[in-house]
């Protein structure tokens, strides 16, 4: 290889190291905003849906507010649980592809070269070059280069299910923690109505941060969390009158 090709090689990796220690994408927040986003969104809806359904039906306010406590404790778990098993599961394969690598590596090393090398071609290298990157990759440490490569997966990507489940578990408290002080402080007589303003402003919040966060449209992101945060209290609250304990 020429001295020209090294100095590209060298540069290239130093500017990759850098990028990728030091440069952030919005791609790369959408893992927690995800957890996040989705565990809060769950925690206001859920707990403002089921105390809204409770104070149409005609309870009490600590009956309301007994039922608010019960669904965050439950709402929390369930969400706990289905992130744990459900990133698990993703563990689970990501670790089954990395036995599968290493037992590939051990067996025919110039078969798994050929396939980085045709990985570098795709993404545009010419054939020495990509030739020379992957002889080079695979000297320096060649799972690390078929997991990112031809896997996907890196340290920072890689599934962490008990992390996941207990932000779940935490973004999800403290979205039922919303509604819970409306009801610990509003009088029974302005609680629905009340219980609905503060949940809808604070999930228009939520969606508008999330949207800006993702760049995305911020009026649009609280839109459409308001318009099924809405529905889902409006359903409850028309069951809750249904079956009025005063029927």
């Amino acid at each position: 290889m020429g001295n020209g090709l090294q100095r590209y090689l060298v540069i290239s990796s130093i500017c990759g190291i850098f990028m990728r220690h030091h440069e952030i994408h919005t791609s790369q927040r959408l893992g927690w905003l995800r957890a996040s986003v989705l565990g809060a969104n769950d925690g206001i809806i859920s707990t403002a849906s089921l105390m809204m359904g409770m104070v149409a039906a005609g309870t009490s306010a600590s009956s309301v507010l007994l039922t608010g406590v019960a669904g965050l404790v439950a709402g929390a778990m369930s969400m706990a649980a289905g992130e744990y098993v459900s990133v698990h599961s993703q563990a689970d394969t990501e670790k089954a592809d990395i036995r599968r690598e290493i037992r590939e590596l051990e067996e025919d090393l110039d078969a798994e070269h050929r396939e980085l090398e045709e990985i570098y071609v795709a993404r545009g290298l010419t054939r020495n070059l990509a030739k020379e990157v992957a002889r080079q990759m695979m000297a320096h440490d060649a799972l690390a280069a078929h997991a990112r490569d031809e896997l996907g997966i890196t340290e920072h990507s890689s599934a962490r299910p008990l992390e996941a489940a207990l932000a779940s578990a935490a973004s999800f408290a403290l979205g039922a923690t919303i509604p819970l002080l409306v009801v610990m402080f509003a009088p029974i007589q302005w609680m629905q109505g009340v219980l609905l303003g503060v949940s809808l402003v604070a999930l228009a919040c939520l969606g508008g941060l999330a949207a800006r966060v993702g760049r995305a449209s911020v009026l649009q992101g609280a839109l459409r969390v308001c318009f099924w945060g809405a529905a889902a209290m409006g359903l409850t609250a028309l069951v809750g009158h249904f079956f009025s304990v005063s029927a």
